[in-house]
């Protein structure tokens, strides 16, 4: 019986495709690190984002809606302090306000409008993960409402 050679799941390189509305001062660029186009065959969408400073805007992601269920992790990233956020962050998800101030994950269903997320405090940075399930590119999940942005305005 032939080996799988597991290479073809490895994404070695992550790969920066999302392209945000505007400009946010404070945030890296989200890096794609897995999806269709990395890994044939993969219907899961996952973007990573680095905010290293108070985000300007600091609301930066609207009120969007997804076709899929997504899970957003936020993560502090100080190893001696894993738990605490470094910052606070308003999400709105069907009209109600979440504090995040805590390493913490939120489920939200498909067709669930959630948004914005405004940052009221920076303490140190921290990582913001979407994992949208189901969808395999981009052009799928939108992350962040993005494209929905750039499509209204044109």
């Amino acid at each position: 019986m032939a080996k799988t050679n597991y290479e073809k799941y490895f994404v070695k390189q992550p790969v920066y495709e999302v392209i945000p509305y505007e400009e946010v001062k404070g945030r890296l660029p989200s890096m794609t690190v897995m999806g269709n186009n990395l890994v044939a065959g993969c219907n899961t969408y996952i973007e990573i984002g680095w905010v290293c400073d108070m985000p300007e805007p600091r609301t930066h992601i609207d009120e969007h809606v997804h076709d899929y269920d997504e899970i957003v992790v936020h993560m502090g990233a100080d190893p001696n302090n894993r738990e605490e956020l470094g910052g606070e962050i308003e999400f709105m998800i069907d009209g109600q306000p979440l504090i995040i101030n805590k390493t913490s994950g939120i489920f939200v269903p498909k067709g669930v409008k959630h948004g914005p997320l405004t940052w009221r405090k920076f303490e140190r940075p921290h990582i913001e993960m979407a994992i949208m399930l189901g969808a395999g590119t981009i052009a799928e999940a939108d992350p962040g409402g993005h494209r929905e942005k750039r499509e209204a305005s044109q």
